[in-house]
């Protein structure tokens, strides 16, 4: 399986900003079909109460076509939500970008309209200092 250019980064981007990585990547199978989320994390709220969950899928966007990935980032977001939803698994679903990409393409009319209609969870990432910028709800 093949990882994102900044998987790492955000993976430490999550740490240092207080996340348990629970799983990397988090499998699920609904039913015959295997799905790879690229990171599992957990944020503890106390020491003895569970605390929020989150799946993470992370995207750079460096194919050369924002639109083509675009397109692949929709479409494994809107199929990783629905399989956490049919498996029943209390995870919040968020895409990571990098802040970059999401200043220069985010406000497009197209861009953040499929945003809205399809009510993403966004966490915009800076991969050269591993933080993470600003989670969009």
């Amino acid at each position: 399986m093949a990882r994102d250019k900044f998987h790492q980064e955000v993976r430490k981007a999550l740490e240092r900003a207080g996340w348990k990585i629970t799983d990397d990547p988090l499998y699920l199978k609904v039913g015959r079909i295997p799905i790879h989320i690229d990171l599992g994390a957990e944020k503890l709220i106390g020491a003895e109460k569970a605390g929020e969950k989150i799946a993470v899928e992370v995207k750079t966007f460096g194919i050369p076509s924002f639109i083509t990935a675009l397109h692949e980032a929709v479409g494994k977001y809107i199929v990783y939500r629905e399989a956490l939803k049919q498996m029943e698994i209390p995870r919040t679903l968020y895409l990571a970008m990098p802040v970059d990409v999401y200043e220069e393409f985010g406000g497009e009319s197209i861009v953040s309209a499929v945003f809205t209609t399809y009510q993403f969870k966004i966490l915009l990432y800076e991969p050269d200092t591993q933080i993470i910028a600003s989670w969009i709800n």
